[in-house]
């Protein structure tokens, strides 16, 4: 199955990696930044798309990785003071059209939509299943799923 997206992700850990596996998987063009080589190592031999080794906070790494023709771009770091300032970057100078950001902080949810960036907020999102999961008693051992 192709769909011809090109998506341009930062962060190689478990969730870039996870995130880029699975897009690849479906056919998108996908490149992933990291600072850390050895993260690369999280990606599946199956995964075909490009790796590059670099500061993504650094234009020439976000150059090197073609961010200009990106559809989508997907900020995947444990910082969210860098995922705010590559997506914003992604957004503002490379015009990439979908800029979406994980951040840990439920506070800057709003900051970054006032920026045009989606997020994604593990907190937040874990703790409306945990309260979902009390208010529906649920119970023990059987797994919670979105």
């Amino acid at each position: 199955m192709k769909n011809n997206r090109y998506i341009v992700i930062v962060g190689c850990g478990r969730l870039g990696s996870h995130l880029a596996n699975q897009l690849s998987r479906e056919g998108s063009s996908v490149v992933v930044i990291d600072k850390d080589e050895t993260t690369f190592n999280n990606l599946s031999p199956d995964f075909s798309g490009f790796r590059v080794q670099g500061d993504a906070t650094q234009i020439v790494v976000l150059k090197e990785s073609k961010l200009k023709n990106a559809d989508i771009f997907i900020a995947t770091t444990h910082e969210d003071n860098v995922n705010l300032m590559v997506a914003q970057v992604a957004l503002k100078i490379f015009s990439v059209p979908h800029v979406l950001a994980r951040v840990f902080d439920p506070k800057r949810e709003e900051v970054y939509a006032q920026l045009g960036i989606d997020t994604i907020c593990p907190t937040s999102v874990a703790a409306e299943m945990f309260l979902r999961a009390v208010a529906n008693g649920a119970t023990e051992g059987k797994g919670i799923k979105p």
